[in-house]
C-alpha cells in the first residue's frame, strides 16, 4: 500500500461497511513487527477450495501490465507454478468476472497509518487489512464456486506495498523482514524512519459469501533508495527492471536455490490453505 494512498483508504475504512472498507470483511486489521504476516482464521478448513489464477494489480505510476510486460511474463510464470504446485481445484469460472474483488492492502506509509490505537508505543508496524468486495463479484464468486461445487476460494495479488526497515539485533546493520523465514540486508545508511518499495504477494482465502476467512502477505523484492536520494526524501519507486530481476532472482540460503518468488508463493498457498505439505 503507497504512502500517497494509505491515509484516503485508512479514512475509508472507519466510515463505512461498504466495498473497499474492512468492516465486516471478515479479517479483522491486524498490525505486525515481524513475519509472518497473516491473519484470520488459525487453521482453515482446507475442503472445497479452488482458486482463481493470480492477479497483477499497480496503480498510475507502476511498472504496466500489459502482454509482453515484465509484470506480465513474472504473473504467468506464476500463474503455471500455481498450477504445478496447488492441491486445491483451479476455479474456471463460465461467467466473467464482475464488480470489485476483495483487496488485501499490506504495508505502511508513515507510523500513524501503522501505529495501533491500543499500544502508542507500537511504532514502525506493518498493517494488513482486506477491503471488502463489492456486492456483485460476492454474486459472482458465489455462483462459479457453486458451479464447482466448492464452497472456497482463493485469491492472490502481485502487487507493491513499503515496509520498515529495521535494525539488525545489536550490530550497525539494518535489515528489511520482507516475509516467512527471509530478510534481507540494505545499507546501513538507511535511514530508520524512511519505508521501502517492495514488490509482494498477497492473499485472501473467501468463503461463497465474498468474506474473508484468512490472508497475508509475502514480500519478495525491495528497493532500497540510493542513499543520498534517501537522504533528500527522493522516492524511486518499482520498475520494470526490478521485475525483470525478481524472476531469477534465487534463495541462495536453501536447498535448490529456488526462486524468490516460488518460495514466497508456496508459503502463501501453504499458509491460507492449511496445506502443510505445499511449502
Amino acid at each position: 500500500m503507497r504512502r500517497h494512498t494509505y491515509v484516503a483508504l485508512a479514512i475509508l475504512t472507519a466510515a463505512c461497511a461498504s466495498t473497499g472498507s474492512s468492516v465486516k470483511s471478515g479479517v479483522e486489521p491486524k498490525d505486525f513487527k515481524k513475519p509472518p504476516f497473516y491473519a484470520g482464521a488459525s487453521v482453515p478448513n482446507v475442503a472445497g477450495i479452488a482458486y482463481l489464477p493470480i492477479r497483477y494489480q499497480a496503480e498510475r505510476t507502476d511498472p504496466k501490465g500489459d502482454a509482453g510486460s515484465p509484470a506480465a511474463t513474472l504473473v504467468a510464470e506464476m500463474n503455471a507454478y500455481l498450477d504445478s504446485i496447488a492441491t486445491a481445484a483451479k476455479l474456471l469460472p463460465r461467467v466473467t468476472e464482475v464488480g470489485t474483488a476483495p483487496d488485501v492492502h499490506f504495508g505502511c506509509g508513515t507510523v500513524s497509518d501503522c501505529v495501533s490505537d491500543a499500544d502508542e508505543n507500537a511504532d514502525h508496524r506493518l498493517r494488513l487489512w482486506v477491503g471488502r468486495p463489492s456486492p456483485e463479484w460476492i454474486g459472482w464468486i458465489g455462483a462459479a464456486l457453486d458451479s464447482a461445487s466448492h464452497d472456497k476460494a482463493l485469491l492472490i495479488t502481485l502487487e507493491f506495498g513499503e515496509y520498515w526497515p529495521r535494525q539488525k539485533g545489536l550490530s550497525l546493520g539494518k535489515e528489511l523482514r520482507l516475509g516467512t523465514d527471509y530478510s534481507v540486508g540494505v545499507p546501513w545508511l538507511t535511514s530508520l524512519e524512511h519505508t521501502i518499495y517492495v514488490v509482494q504477494l498477497t492473499g485472501v482465502l473467501v468463503g461463497r459469501d465474498g468474506r474473508a476467512i484468512r490472508a497475508g502477505a509475502e514480500g519478495m523484492l525491495a528497493k532500497p533508495a540510493p542513499v543520498v536520494m534517501s537522504a533528500l526524501n527522493v522516492e524511486l519507486g518499482i520498475r520494470d527492471a526490478d521485475l525483470e530481476r525478481l524472476r531469477t532472482l534465487r534463495r541462495d540460503d536453501l536447498a535448490g536455490q529456488p526462486f524468490v518468488w516460488q518460495v514466497a508463493l508456496r508459503h502463501l498457498v501453504s499458509q491460507l490453505t492449511g496445506r502443510a505439505g505445499v511449502s
